[in-house]
């Protein structure tokens, strides 16, 4: 793909909520306990790779709900921006330049800032 494509604003903005909630999940995933529910830690030095865990307390009911929202959040976002009727708009073989340029927007945007 030659040319730099005009994203549609509504378009951009998916884009870039999708990406805020991913990273919010993510980091909120990082600080939740490995279990959602209550598990005794193991430790597993038999195999290949050594694996340990704590003891889980597990989550929350506000944790679980919060991952949730989230989830459900990234899932419609995900739909929004992959079924967004720009996407007729652009040639078959252009297609996945575009996708690749969309998802990279926003760090052109922040080099040029």
């Amino acid at each position: 793909m030659a040319v730099t494509p005009e994203f549609p604003s509504d378009l951009l903005a998916g884009q870039e909520e999708l990406h805020q909630i991913r990273s919010e999940l993510l980091a909120l995933l990082k600080r939740l306990p490995w279990s959602v529910v209550p598990l005794d830690g193991f430790s597993d030095t038999g195999g290949w790779r050594k694996v340990e865990r704590p003891a889980s307390p597990g989550w929350t009911e506000d944790e679980q709900a919060e991952v949730e929202k989230l989830r459900r959040r990234e899932r419609e976002l995900a739909v929004f921006v992959s079924g967004h009727r720009y996407w007729k708009e652009v040639a078959t073989p252009d297609v996945v330049s575009a996708r690749m340029l969309l998802k990279h927007v926003h760090e052109q945007r922040g080099a040029g800032d």
